[in-house]
């Protein structure tokens, strides 16, 4: 208990400046990238793969990783010249820390997992109140998640696949499908969305297509 206690001081000493709005525990958006990446997932990264899936600079992805390492929850490997990272299923810090991570991040992650199994995806992304936590406006905590499809998916797959999402974050998730040419067209949904935050879930980035 006590070897518990100290990981987690450790994890709350690191974790302190731009804390993600929908989870100020972690030290940064950028570390809960990382963290979901790993932990959410449960794959194993290059550290060079894992900057990029985290949208981090290499060198910040190398210090995170080292404390990560360094307080037990990720562990590392060689492989040739190359050093893989995983999540450590052995630390007490990691199925606490994936449920949280489930809630916070865990929409982005898994809807792109559910959605690269449906034909017909041409992109995917987060708009409303969540996608603004996460892109770190404040207001208040969100009460469900709304995703953009962009293509001509089977309906049900969509539908099907956010409900399994929202089964795991608790919170609802709303789907809206549009083709790519409905996504051009101009209409007060559409205007809102476009001049407010987004996060891309999969695919083409939809402020690249509008060149906003």
């Amino acid at each position: 208990m006590t070897a518990t206690i100290d990981l987690m001081e450790d994890i709350l000493h690191y974790m302190r400046t731009a804390a993600p709005l929908l989870a100020p525990i972690f030290r940064s958006d950028g570390q809960a990238r990382l963290l979901s990446a790993l932990l959410l997932a449960g794959d194993e990264f290059s550290l060079t793969d894992l900057a990029e899936r985290a949208d981090l600079a290499y060198p910040t992805a190398h210090r995170e990783v080292a404390r990560l390492i360094a307080a037990g929850i990720l562990v590392e490997r060689q492989v040739g010249r190359t050093r893989l990272v995983r999540g450590n299923p052995a630390s007490p810090l990691a199925a606490p820390l994936r449920e949280i991570l489930t809630v916070v991040s865990g929409p982005v992650v898994l809807l792109a997992e559910e959605f690269e199994r449906i034909e017909g995806i041409e992109s995917a992304f987060l708009y409303g109140s969540f996608a603004a936590r996460l892109r770190r406006v404040d207001g208040p905590s969100p009460h469900d998640i709304d995703v953009i499809v962009v293509g001509r998916p089977d309906v049900d797959a969509i539908y099907e696949a956010c409900a399994r999402v929202e089964a795991a974050v608790h919170r609802p998730v709303n789907p809206t499908i549009l083709s790519a040419e409905e996504l051009t067209a101009q209409s007060g949904f559409l205007d809102t969305v476009r001049s407010s935050p987004i996060v891309e879930v999969m695919g083409e980035s939809w402020l690249d297509r509008e060149q906003l």
